[in-house]
């Protein structure tokens, strides 16, 4: 197999970072459209649905929808954060090389973990949906409960998945144009057929017409209860940022990534306000019947959901079964695009000296990272098999942990891009804005999230596991709790090892700090035009791709 290294720059040349499109991937391969498709992939709204609404009713009923809206808010808020620091460094390794350039390499190297982590352990989660959803549809409903045939369904998956993605980016966003087409306009049509079944009066009991209480967050009993509902509202709308992590393969990488990413987010928003406002009016917010809260329906809501709005016989039939193709499609979709970032941040810190140099290397033909590539699918493969033969129970709490990996490298993101671009905050309205209050405000409320759900995550009575500390035997943690801060801390333990292996990453010589600076100020006899990058510190790297 041949592959070229662009970590090993010539030997005339010094170790300086990869900045875009000086690590081999295929640059100008994707457009603005392909972009938003995978970044709207990336976040599998029909499975993220199918799995999250049925919670967020069962914790704040009626008023589900401003619940759907204020957990958009953070992540809007930090899509702007990545668009504003994508146009500086447009570096695939986002998290990673923005935190190490602003804040320093073990900020960075974390928030690439950070990444890492959060990609390996939701790829068990939506690789056993798509084997149970996979047996499902053809009606094997046996199979679909046993775990050993779910495990090898989800494998067989991961594998599939893994495949397209080494094969080439360009494969990869064309086969998401064709699945999230079909997934959206199956999602609209679920919507808008349910509302029209309710308002003439042909939907089943407990149906409600919509309220304007519905998007009023002080109806809501609780501050605790608003909070848990927008930190499970927070995952449905995770995986955006797969957009930016593809920027160097873009055809405009300094702003078509960060556009893509802005818009993936408002078009997430519209989605999940339609299907949660259609769904919770038709099928209402109670714990039996039909009722989103009902604990028998609020694991998968779509399946339920599908066959009362759509019907059982005919073409109803056909959209009910079309539905559960698209949270498995969806699965599978989620599968695919949460390989991408994954190997391309572990490219980025290879590229940068950050992991073993291996990972840096790219296919010579397929343009696509190698190592990367089919590391992230053995690491997901391990921890599936694994996680599921220990428990089902701990499978499900591990996904639960995810939150904290989320808000620990988007609120990294956020901080940086406001303290990366500070000595320009003052030089325009708009600058103060989108890189200063909107990136910081974002960062501020993920942070707050990161808290409170270490809190409420530790509750041994939260998820479905809890264990026992060995030093403290009174001392019992939440397993989704210790799940998660067990990843981060495992994390900072193999930095500080490979901090004593190779240490050249750790003392800033490979991706030195930054800051962005002013525009200097042209000579009178200087042509407009004429100024330089407005970027980097002096013996910092500059701008990207100096």
């Amino acid at each position: 197999m041949a592959t070229i290294d662009p970590s090993r720059p010539p030997a005339s040349e010094p170790p300086l970072r990869r900045a875009a499109g000086e690590k081999g991937l295929k640059t100008g391969a994707l457009g603005l459209a392909s972009s938003v498709v995978i970044g709207l992939a990336s976040t599998a709204p029909a499975y993220s649905i199918a799995a999250t609404l049925g919670i967020i009713v069962a914790g704040v009923g009626l008023q589900s929808p401003i619940v759907m809206v204020l957990a958009f808010i953070p992540m809007f808020l930090i899509a702007y954060g990545y668009k504003e620091l994508n146009e500086d460094t447009p570096d695939c390794g986002t998290t990673f090389t923005w935190g190490s350039r602003t804040f320093g390499p073990m900020t960075g190297w974390m928030g690439g973990w950070a990444i890492i982590v959060a990609d390996v352990i939701v790829m068990a989660n939506l690789a056993q949906i798509a084997g149970q959803y996979g047996f499902q549809l053809i009606g094997a409903h046996g199979l679909a409960e046993d775990t050993f045939w779910t495990t090898f369904a989800g494998v067989v998956w991961i594998v599939l998945m893994t495949w397209i993605c080494y094969v080439g980016i360009e494969l990869s966003a064309n086969l998401q144009k064709v699945l999230l087409t079909i997934e959206v306009v199956v999602l609209i049509a679920l919507g808008l057929t349910a509302l029209w079944k309710v308002y003439l009066g042909n939907a089943p009991d407990g149906s409600v017409h919509i309220g304007w209480s519905w998007f009023n967050p002080f109806e809501i009993d609780s501050i605790d209860a608003l909070t848990k509902g927008v930190l499970a509202a927070v995952f449905i709308y995770w995986g955006w940022d797969t957009a930016v992590s593809i920027n160097e393969e873009t055809a405009d990488t300094k702003h078509t990534p960060g556009r893509a990413a802005v818009i993936s987010t408002v078009l997430l928003l519209l989605i999940y306000v339609l299907i949660s406002t259609s769904a919770l009016s038709f099928a209402g917010a109670a714990e039996t019947g039909n009722g989103l809260a009902n604990p028998d329906n609020s694991g998968d809501v779509l399946s339920s959901l599908g066959s009362s709005v759509f019907g059982t016989e005919g073409f109803g039939w056909f959209m009910a079964k079309l539905l559960v193709f698209m949270v498995l499609t969806s699965s599978a979709a989620s599968t695919q695009t949460t390989i991408l970032p994954t190997a391309r941040t572990t490219l980025s810190m290879a590229a940068h000296r950050a992991v073993p140099q291996n990972f840096a290397r790219v296919h010579s033909r397929n343009l696509v990272p190698t190592w990367s590539t089919v590391g992230m699918g053995i690491a997901s493969v391990a921890f599936y098999v694994a996680i599921t033969r220990v428990s089902t129970n701990v499978l499900t709490d591990s996904i639960g942990s995810i939150g904290l990996a989320i808000a620990f490298y988007y609120g990294i993101t956020g901080f940086a891009c406001v303290w990366f671009h500070r000595r320009v905050l003052t030089r325009s309205r708009r600058d103060l804005i989108t890189k200063g209050i909107m990136p910081g405000l974002g960062g501020a409320l993920l942070a707050y999230f990161f808290i409170d759900a270490c809190i409420v995550y530790s509750d041994k009575d939260y998820g479905t596991t809890y264990w026992t500390l060995p030093f403290a035997p009174h001392w019992q943690l939440g397993g989704v709790f210790l799940t998660g801060i067990g990843a981060l801390l495992l994390g900072a333990v193999l930095m500080l090892v490979y901090r004593f292996m190779q240490p050249a990453f750790f003392r800033g010589e490979t991706l030195p700090r930054a800051v962005a600076e002013r525009e200097p100020p042209r000579t009178p006899d200087a042509p407009v035009g004429s100024v330089g990058p407005t970027t980097g510190s002096p013996g910092a790297g500059g701008t990207a791709g100096s």
